[in-house]
């Protein structure tokens, strides 16, 4: 009866091993790790939960996978998603063949998405480069085995791209408001958001406005009356840095109807003097034209030479070529020209 008590204690006792055994070979999800079971085939993924880089820098996004094969040297295809896993676009797409380790590219949004990993060693890391706002993200590997609808795995929760970038202001204008006031705008984008803040006449050091989150990464900021005439300043600022931007205001201030008549007035004084600059630039090249006619000397009449009584003393049928011979003033020898 003893004997019988205490094996039913040593069987109770592996029982409650196996289970723990059991328990500590589960999954580990919180380890980024993603698994999907079926009979006979385990595929996984392996993928942190978020990639940080700045704008304009480069990031590269890890992926690893394992698959039930012990050995797999048949062709497949790495694909890289955006937005959401089996549904959002295709922003990277290799190809490789039977036996190879190149994977050849087929798609590569913009030319900025570049593997990294080798697919035949398990590893789809990708490279995107020349990052900007737009970028961020979640991104979704899939690796597909030419085989049956088991040999394809998809990341379910893929990794997030994180893009931060400095403040820059994309716009900043006055604009007419109501009651013939003005109102200024100032937008600017940046990760982190930034916050806008106005400086200007009668509003101190620093003033903030009315702040709206626009599209995307957009952050507008309004003046909504602007009182006095002068330098109005946009200033956005965020951890990685801050930009500034400034318009002015100035306001015609006259009689009613003054402000007309004097735009009128400006635009016929300036025709006026636009004219009388013409005319004074064609005067004074008639007076230089005159002055330089002036100085110029006298030329000397041609002096009849002797030469021309050869022409009398050839005999007849040969003609010798007349010579005209002209002695200008101011020269020391005579200018000859010759005709046939």
């Amino acid at each position: 009866m003893e004997g019988s008590i205490h094996l039913l204690a040593c069987l109770a006792c592996v029982l409650q091993m196996g289970s723990l055994v059991k328990t500590g070979d589960a999954p580990a999800d919180l380890l980024n790790t993603e698994a999907h079971s079926v009979p006979e085939q385990r595929w996984s993924m392996q993928v942190p939960s978020e990639v940080s880089a700045e704008a304009g820098d480069a990031a590269m996004l890890p992926c690893t996978f394992t698959h039930p094969h012990r050995h797999y040297d048949g062709p497949l295809t790495a694909i890289w998603r955006a937005g959401e896993p089996y549904a959002g676009p295709q922003v990277f797409r290799c190809t490789a063949a039977r036996g190879s380790e190149l994977c050849q590219t087929a798609l590569s949004l913009q030319g900025r998405f570049r593997l990294l990993g080798n697919p035949r060693h398990n590893d789809l890391s990708l490279r995107v480069e020349r990052l900007a706002l737009a970028d961020s993200g979640r991104y979704f590997c899939r690796v597909e085995f030419a085989g049956d609808a088991h040999d394809r795995y998809e990341s379910r929760h893929g990794v997030r791209l994180r893009v931060t970038a400095a403040p820059r202001i994309v716009n900043i204008s006055v604009l007419p408001g109501p009651a013939h006031a003005f109102r200024a705008l100032c937008t600017a984008e940046g990760e982190p958001p930034p916050a806008l803040s106005w400086s200007g006449p009668a509003l101190g050091n620093s003033s903030a406005a009315e702040q709206s989150q626009g599209h995307g990464y957009h952050v507008t900021a309004e003046l909504p009356a602007l009182t006095r005439d002068g330098r109005y300043t946009c200033t956005a600022a965020n951890s990685l840095g801050r930009a500034e931007a400034s318009v002015y205001l100035f306001r015609f201030r006259g009689a009613p109807g003054a402000s007309t008549l004097a735009l009128l007035l400006g635009a016929l004084g300036l025709k006026a003097l636009l004219l009388l600059g013409v005319l004074g630039a064609r005067a004074t090249r008639r007076r230089l034209d005159h002055l330089v006619t002036q100085d110029t000397p006298p030329r000397s009449q041609a002096q009849e030479s002797n030469y021309e009584n050869l022409n009398q003393m050839s005999p007849p049928g040969h003609q010798l070529p007349r010579v005209y011979c002209e002695e200008l003033l101011g020269h020391h020898h005579p200018v000859v020209h010759r005709e046939k």
